[in-house]
């Protein structure tokens, strides 16, 4: 199939943005760097996005009327999270560009429509089979093995929607713990660490990828991304491939992220596809040349994608709930740059912001 046709959007131009939290935020500031206005749309009257864009329409994802005022008032829609309801992104699309097109979402709300997706690629994935019942997951784990993690199909972040499974007698709570929904029962995987790719693809078909994190996590929420990650530049290659692969099977536009298992042997196995920005690029808005938001907003405006260059290894770590208070704190030290969101509430293991801490490159 050939590419689309690249509508090059001019400086001035308006990117509507489909949710206010922090990454929408991060994006309207990209835009802005290039002369673009934005208009955020999102139902929460505090969202930290609205802080920071030209416009901003308060109103439910489902609100017909208000979505059509939105679609005719930009030049092109862009979203920030990836549980936009299906109708939204088709009445949008009937009346504007939308990036990356909402048919992606159909594969990568559903976990188990997107681990189908994946296999088919070629790519590897940890065994999964889907579930709906208690006497599902019984079969399933005996066929799987345990210990196995129970996951809900739909909306699953943060581990929201996951069970470890480490025997018969666990089944019934997990399966309640979930809310008793359809599900997929996935094999345990022994990961020596967890890495992501971050690919951006325009929409002349252009390709980039930057530098692998190699990501922690604590309590299911990423706590702290590093660069460069401790795998071989073979296996680093590999990733990047695995993650051009898919951004080309879904004729992708904008910046994704593709969330990796590395096993013994250096083994990659997907874990999990965001079809946008993501938590584990922050770290290249202060150790590239041009972050995720810059290529994610070159990307769905038609503009070049220039290789992202990084100048620096990073450590980017999360600030989560009381840890913004520190803020003054974490302003003194040297060499790192403290990104706050804007966010009313410190709730626990709320995103509140990140911190950026910068060191040479080791040559790696």
């Amino acid at each position: 199939m050939p590419e689309r046709a690249v509508a090059i959007l001019p400086p001035g131009a308006t990117i509507g943005i489909l949710g206010g939290g922090q990454l929408g935020r991060m994006l309207a500031l990209a835009a802005a760097r290039l002369g673009f206005r934005t208009h955020i749309y999102c139902p929460d009257p505090s969202s930290p996005a609205f802080q920071v864009s030209n416009r901003r329409t308060e109103a439910a994802y489902d609100d017909e009327s208000a979505l059509i005022r939105f679609a005719k008032s930009v030049d092109v829609v862009t979203y920030e999270f990836e549980n936009v309801p299906a109708d939204t992104g088709g009445l949008l699309m009937r009346h504007v560009t939308v990036e990356p097109e909402p048919r992606i979402l159909d594969i990568t709300q559903d976990r188990y429509t997107e681990k189908s997706f994946v296999r088919a690629k070629g790519l590897n994935v940890a065994d999964f089979e889907p579930v709906s019942s208690p006497e599902e997951i019984a079969g399933a784990a005996r066929r799987l093995s345990y210990p196995c993690v129970l996951k809900t199909r739909r909306m699953g972040y943060d581990g929201k929607g996951q069970e470890r499974i480490a025997d018969p007698s666990r089944i019934e709570a997990a399966w309640a713990s979930i809310g008793a929904r359809p599900a997929i029962l996935e094999s345990f995987v022994a990961f020596d660490r967890e890495i992501s790719v971050i690919v951006a693809r325009g929409r002349d078909g252009a390709l980039q990828c930057f530098d692998i994190p190699e990501n922690r996590h604590e309590n299911h929420i990423l706590r702290t991304s590093t660069v460069p990650a401790r795998i071989s530049s073979l296996a680093a290659a590999q990733a990047r491939d695995m993650g051009a692969s898919l951004a080309e099977a879904f004729r992708y536009v904008g910046v994704m992220a593709v969330e990796m298992f590395v096993t013994g042997g250096e083994r990659l196995l997907v874990n999990e596809i965001a079809p946008r920005v993501h938590n584990s690029g922050h770290w290249t808005e202060d150790a590239c040349y041009l972050s995720q938001f810059d290529l994610h907003i070159r990307a769905v405006a038609g503009w070049p994608l220039p290789a992202p260059i990084r100048h620096s290894d990073v450590e980017m770590t999360n600030l989560l709930g009381e840890d913004a208070s520190r803020s003054l704190e974490l302003a003194h030290e040297p060499a790192s740059v403290l990104h706050l969101y804007g966010k009313e509430e410190a709730r626990p293991g709320r995103k509140m912001g990140h911190l950026n801490r910068l060191k040479p490159m080791s040559g790696r």
